[in-house]
């Protein structure tokens, strides 16, 4: 992992640092997320890793689901990447196609659509005790796209995963650093800020600790619950978020110059302005 001080030595200019104090949204709106979010996983688990108990072990999961895309209609017509990989291979009809005689002239030939299915795969961290016998204490999730679009797989999938370690199952960490798509239901309305992340403690279940995450300003550290009477692990996101970008050279593909997608609030449009003119 490249500590936040590398960012800063010879083998990094100004250039390679983003200009938003906070979490660019620019990763988000220029197509880069599932890259991102692979690496942030990656430091996540390394941090906690090195960081809790000898008494816990922190490993991560993911989630598999394939959607069927019938790009015209009828099955699923939005295409998306959740966070890591994704592969496409013909089905249904297709198959049927195949063991049609060679056409005997030009006017035989048809132009039919396949079927495809795309396996996606959503990645996450947990942290486990082992003794007196191996459990989960707590789950860390950095929210995808797919996991924002309501009555997708991908949603589906989720909420029943977070209504589970809501009802007492394990504590929960959800940390959601995307400004599109609809966010997780809740009783209680979350904060009218561009991101945010939430802690549930499994001994105080569906009674969340939330905090408003911005661009403007560095994202505050994030208390990682255990077991009692074990201290909280802080998770300090903002180097490690620093750190990808300078690493992966992020400021390299992405074009400062286009418009944000979604929009910032009018407010916050003046402050962009300047802050990108300052770089």
């Amino acid at each position: 992992m490249i500590h936040v001080s590398t960012l800063h030595s010879p083998g990094y200019d100004a250039a390679m640092i983003s200009p938003f104090p906070g979490m660019d949204p620019y990763i988000e709106a220029c197509g880069m997320w599932e890259d991102f979010h692979s690496h942030l996983i990656e430091h996540i688990s390394a941090d906690l890793a090195e960081r809790v108990p000898p008494k816990y072990v922190v490993r991560t999961g993911e989630r598999n689901y394939v959607v069927l895309v019938n790009q015209e209609g009828g099955t699923e017509r939005r295409r998306f990447k959740p966070d890591v990989g994704v592969y496409s291979v013909g089905g249904g009809s297709a198959a049927a196609v195949a063991e049609i005689e060679p056409a005997s002239d030009e006017g035989d030939v048809l132009t039919l659509r396949a079927l495809v299915a795309e396996d996606f795969r959503e990645t996450f961290v947990e942290i486990h005790a082992l003794e007196p016998e191996r459990r989960l204490v707590t789950c860390i999730e950095v929210l995808s796209p797919a996991n924002k679009r309501k009555g997708t797989a991908g949603w589906d999938q989720y909420f029943r995963k977070r209504q589970a370690i809501l009802l007492g199952e394990a504590n929960l960490v959800e940390i959601d650093l995307l400004r599109g798509g609809e966010r997780m239901p809740m009783v209680d309305a979350l904060p009218a800020s561009p991101y945010y992340w939430l802690v549930c403690r499994r001994n105080a279940a569906a009674h969340c600790k939330v905090r408003p995450v911005s661009y403007r300003r560095p994202i505050p550290a994030i208390p990682v619950p255990l077991e009692p009477p074990d201290a909280d692990v802080p998770l300090d996101l903002q180097p490690m978020i620093a750190a990808i970008y300078a690493r992966f050279r992020y400021a390299r593909d992405i074009d400062y110059t286009k418009p944000l997608t979604p929009p910032l609030p009018a407010e916050d449009e003046a402050w962009l302005h300047e802050t990108l003119q300052k770089r």
